[in-house]
């Protein structure tokens, strides 16, 4: 592998958490744990919502495809750790590289994405109760949807595309146990500039812009609910966002711990530590959230699951 030659670059190195053989079997134990309860709970929003009609309504077709996007986000990256851990290797090849890269960014967009459309969802539900059938019909919540894949699309195309130019010398270990787009652009040995002003741009960008949405609908939803009379009136009111607001807080609170923490004690191994919080836990603490604070979707799982267990019944007798 020569330096500076990148046509010659045939695979990354992964370092993933620690090089200590002792706690490889930890590591692979509890990654294992998190992303099968992961992928498990939000199967099991999605088989909630689509499974009763009463749950059919925006709202819920979004959180559904939350949940989906919540359940690739961490197949993007565990699964290749966990081989990896197995195989005793740490080898990701250059082509598995920009592919796991493309669909993270992806991912990471599209939490972004739905959960400011989410927001737009309660804004409209409790500012403007009145027409909200209207206004979020089913050709309103399809383009919304299709909208958000687009724009993280493009989003992830872009930034994996402008990579490939990229050439890279003989150090290419990745502190990380992902390619991390930030971290594969620190090695190359060519010039850099527009890869970090794009990174940049569209991070101030893509995820100002969402939050700023989901800040702007949730000034306006608590203005509309300090204006209702009742006690009571205000509690339903605020109930109905009280799931979405912790997904936001918890999904944002991660991302900035971490980008804090990485600019605060510059080390990669922290980096990568802390990146777990957003990458795996709060995909994994989602569905606990929508389901413990959701009488519908509890009604929905233990409808379900009835369902389930009498046909097994009848398919026994």
């Amino acid at each position: 592998m020569e330096p500076g030659n990148d046509t010659l670059i045939s695979e990354f190195l992964l370092l993933g958490f620690s090089e200590e053989p002792a706690l490889q079997p930890l590591i692979f134990g509890l990654f294992l744990s998190m992303y099968l309860i992961t992928v498990l709970g939000n199967l099991l929003i999605i088989l909630a919502v689509s499974s009763d009609s009463h749950l059919h309504t925006p709202m819920y077709f979004f959180l559904s495809n939350l949940s989906l996007v919540d359940m690739c986000f961490p197949s993007t990256t565990v699964p290749k750790m966990l081989v990896n851990i197995l195989t005793q290797s740490k080898s990701i090849t250059y082509a598995g590289c920009i592919t796991q890269m493309y669909f993270f960014i992806l991912f990471a967009g599209l939490d972004d994405f739905l959960l400011a459309v989410m927001a737009y969802d309660r804004y409209v539900a409790i500012c403007h109760p009145l027409h909200y059938i209207i206004i979020m019909n089913s050709r309103v919540c399809g383009l919304l949807f299709l909208m958000s894949w687009i724009m993280g699309a493009l989003n992830s195309l872009l930034q994996s595309l402008i990579v490939l130019p990229l050439s890279f010398c003989t150090d290419l270990e990745i502190p990380h146990f992902f390619c991390e787009l930030k971290e594969v652009v620190q090695l190359a040995c060519s010039d850099t500039f527009l890869n970090n002003m794009v990174m940049y741009f569209i991070t101030v960008l893509l995820a100002g812009g969402p939050l700023a949405g989901i800040i702007y609908s949730y000034s306006k939803i608590v203005s509309s609910i300090r204006a209702i009379p009742s006690a009571q009136g205000k509690y339903k009111a605020f109930s109905t966002c009280a799931s979405h607001l912790s997904v936001v807080s918890l999904f944002y609170g991660t991302s900035i711990g971490v980008y804090l923490s990485s600019a605060a004690t510059h080390s990669s191994h922290s980096s990568a530590a802390a990146s777990v919080m957003y990458t795996v836990v709060t995909p994994m603490l989602n569905p606990f959230i929508y389901s413990l604070r959701n009488k519908d979707i509890k009604r929905a799982l233990k409808r379900f699951f009835g369902m389930a267990g009498m046909k097994e019944t009848i398919i026994r007798w």
